[in-house]
């Protein structure tokens, strides 16, 4: 039997691992403060430290983007089912794992031993299983709010994988190519406009609840 309180346990676990997730970035950073405890100056230190600031930065942007996604699935969602669950645990485990190819890439160049393919590799993992969760929904409508049932559209989630394929490919084929790969992420939203444009399908807002005062202009 599957309850409201189930559901919520659900998405509050989730939030929980992202939050710790996101907080484990900081923490090579939080490490260099020895250096100035040992004598070195705070700037040398600051200074050693950029590249890692930017890598932390990226990643703390990724799995907040990601994060946003995922909330944006289950605001629709109003029950479970045990398809739902282990996707769910599946992009949890990609979220979780973000990390680490994180700090590969702090402690060297994002084009070397393919640590970049690793870095967009968990990303493309993230969005795929985004994209399952998405398409247990439209194919269980019973595990969506009414309002918006027969609504959904997975198209959106289809092409935001598919850029993140066309970044991984890329960065796998191209040589040096690295992070910035990421930037072919960019046409993801114009993509996806020419997508909805041409299928006439979005996935509908809910309804505001009844009291909620009009938005300002």
């Amino acid at each position: 039997m599957h309850t409201e309180r189930g559901f919520d346990r659900l998405v509050n676990f989730s939030d929980a691992v992202v939050a710790i997730a996101i907080t484990l970035l900081i923490l090579p950073l939080v490490d260099s403060v020895t250096d100035v405890a040992s004598g070195q100056s705070v700037w040398d230190v600051v200074l050693d430290d950029l590249p890692k600031f930017m890598v932390f930065i990226i990643s703390f942007a990724v799995i907040g983007r990601f994060w946003i996604a995922h909330h944006r699935v289950y605001e629709r969602a109003v029950d479970y089912d045990s398809w739902l669950l282990w996707a769910n645990l599946f992009w949890l485990l990609t979220i979780v794992f973000l990390p680490y190819p994180t700090e590969l890439l702090s402690e060297g160049s994002s084009a070397d031993d393919g640590r970049a393919a690793i870095y967009v590799g968990t990303m493309l993992l993230s969005s795929l299983a985004l994209l399952w969760q998405q398409a247990i929904l439209i194919r269980r409508p019973a595990l969506v709010a009414p309002a918006v049932r027969g609504t959904l559209s997975i198209m959106p989630s289809v092409v935001t994988a598919g850029m993140m394929l066309v970044t991984f490919l890329a960065v796998v084929l191209v040589p040096g190519l690295g992070l910035w790969g990421l930037f072919l992420l960019v046409l993801t939203g114009p993509v996806q406009a020419i997508v909805r444009r041409l299928t006439g399908r979005s996935d509908a807002p809910l309804p505001a609840p009844s009291g909620t005062p009009p938005p300002l202009p």
